[in-house]
């Protein structure tokens, strides 16, 4: 049998074809539609930087309305970001780690609000934690407290559309890192809680990391739930994403100026935390 015949960098087989090496490029049928879709997401974000009251905008972002809103909507989306990662962790863990009867039905409700349109999520609040709801009503007349048309009605209001996020990303963490580190630290005495405190949630931190940050920015663009169950009142509910509805019915150049300041905020936070827990995994 006659060996192949090297001929370059390519191998003639007896009786076949010419094998050279693999190709490298992007195919045009899927280089088309990765760029329609590039197009399609980066499009209204130019149209808004072209559009943008450049002359006006130093006054417009140097209002009051602006800067209450905008400090309102940090603090509401770090608080249900935070509130998210004390009860959202433990949930994730939950879910990833042990099993029990209707785990996928509990899995099912914790990502409904996912698809789940804002507006009816403030209606459910708002019919479970309002007044005359079916828990409010008892929050009420014990404690005297009143969530609706509140700051942390803001508050709630988010981490429910905005802790799925994080539970999502956790429970993929947990899922992908390895029991044998917490098994080790069980047999060498340590509780199921130890484990979990001094190994396992280090070496999710930045699973966790990336989670809260996907819950922050969805609370900070937050409007359907928090405008049906928090209302629209300036210095007490109305963040950015509410501002900036209400300006664009009276003034379209001071709406396009908040909503540069929300794009601005948003890219700032989800760049720079991006890199840390991108280089800490």
């Amino acid at each position: 049998m006659t060996p192949p015949r090297p001929t370059g960098t390519a191998t003639v087989l007896p009786g076949g074809p010419r094998r050279g090496r693999p190709r490298t490029g992007v195919p045009l049928p899927l280089l088309l539609p990765a760029l329609a879709g590039l197009a399609f997401l980066v499009l209204p974000l130019a149209a808004l930087l072209v559009r943008a009251p450049w002359s006006s905008l130093p006054e417009q972002l140097t209002s009051p309305e602006v800067w209450q809103a905008l400090r309102l909507s940090l603090v509401c989306a770090t608080s249900a970001t935070a509130l998210s990662l004390v009860v959202g962790v433990p949930l994730a863990w939950l879910l990833a780690r042990t099993d029990f009867p209707g785990r996928g039905l509990v899995r099912a409700l914790v990502t409904l609000p996912l698809v789940l349109p804002p507006v009816v999520g403030g209606v459910a609040l708002l019919l479970a934690l309002g007044r005359n709801g079916i828990v409010g009503r008892w929050l009420d007349a014990w404690f005297g407290v009143t969530l609706p048309f509140t700051t942390a009605g803001v508050i709630l209001a988010e981490t429910f559309v905005a802790m799925p996020f994080l539970v999502i990303t956790v429970e993929g963490t947990l899922r992908a890192a390895d029991r044998r580190y917490e098994e080790a630290a069980q047999t060498l005495g340590a509780s199921r809680f130890t484990a979990f405190r001094r190994v396992t949630l280090p070496l999710i931190a930045p699973g966790v990391a990336a989670g809260a940050v996907l819950a922050w920015a969805r609370a900070l663009g937050e409007f359907g739930a928090t405008i049906t169950f928090a209302g629209n009142f300036p210095g007490r509910t109305q963040t950015m994403p509410l501002a900036v509805y209400l300006a664009l019915q009276n003034d379209p150049a001071a709406a396009i100026a908040l909503s540069l300041v929300l794009l601005a905020v948003s890219v700032a936070v989800l760049a720079g935390l991006r890199d840390r827990w991108t280089n800490a995994s």
